[in-house]
C-alpha cells in the first residue's frame, strides 16, 4: 500500500430529524435545511460551512438499494464533471435518528454518459487490516455491482433506474 492512505474504520453519520441535525463521522454537527421520509429513504438538504470545493449538497438515503445518492452544489473553480455521487453505505433507519456506515465503495455518475467506480483500494485495505469482515465487503462489492449493471442497463439515467425499484426522487436544484 504504498503511496497510499493508512486504511481507516468505516465512516458513520448521523441524521437527526428531532434536532434537525447531521452529524459527520468526525462528529461535527450541522444544521439541515430539510428532511422529507418517505417510504424508500430519507431526503436531507443542507449548506456545508467551511468547504470550499461545495456550498450545498442534497442527499437520498435509500436503505433498500444501500446507497447515499448525493448532488453537491460546486462552488466555481471546483466544478466537478459529474452529476450525482453515490455511496455504498449501510443504513440503519430509525423513526427520529438515522445512520449510514460508509462501506468505501463510491459511484460517481455522469447523468446519460457513463459512471466510475471509486475507492476499491481503501475497501481492500481495510479487509486486509480487519477493520472491515468479508461478508460486509462482499456486500459491498454485490451493492456497487447491482448499481452498476442497474444504471448501465437504463442508459446512466439515475431517475429511470430508480424509478424501475418504485423509487421517485425529487430535488431542489434538478
Amino acid at each position: 500500500m504504498a503511496g497510499q492512505e493508512a486504511p481507516h474504520a468505516p465512516k458513520v453519520e448521523t441524521f437527526d430529524l428531532a434536532a434537525r441535525t447531521n452529524t459527520d463521522p468526525k462528529g461535527v454537527i450541522r444544521a439541515v435545511d430539510e428532511y422529507r421520509v418517505e417510504p424508500f429513504g430519507l431526503y436531507l438538504a443542507r449548506p456545508t460551512p467551511g468547504r470550499a470545493q461545495f456550498h450545498y449538497l442534497e442527499s437520498w438515503l435509500l436503505p433498500q438499494l444501500g446507497l447515499r445518492i448525493t448532488d453537491f452544489w460546486f462552488n466555481p473553480g471546483y466544478e466537478r464533471d459529474q452529476d450525482f455521487y453515490l455511496d455504498v453505505v449501510h443504513i440503519e433507519r430509525g423513526n427520529l435518528r438515522w445512520l449510514a456506515t460508509d462501506l468505501y465503495l463510491d459511484i460517481v455518475l455522469r447523468s446519460g454518459k457513463d459512471l466510475a467506480v471509486l475507492d476499491t483500494d481503501e475497501l481492500f485495505g481495510a479487509v486486509e487490516a480487519g477493520l472491515v469482515d468479508a461478508v460486509s465487503a462482499r456486500h459491498a462489492c454485490e451493492v456497487a455491482f447491482r448499481t452498476v449493471e442497474g444504471l448501465a442497463g437504463c442508459g446512466y439515467d439515475l431517475a429511470d433506474w430508480l424509478g424501475r425499484s418504485g423509487i421517485t426522487t425529487s430535488w431542489r436544484r434538478r
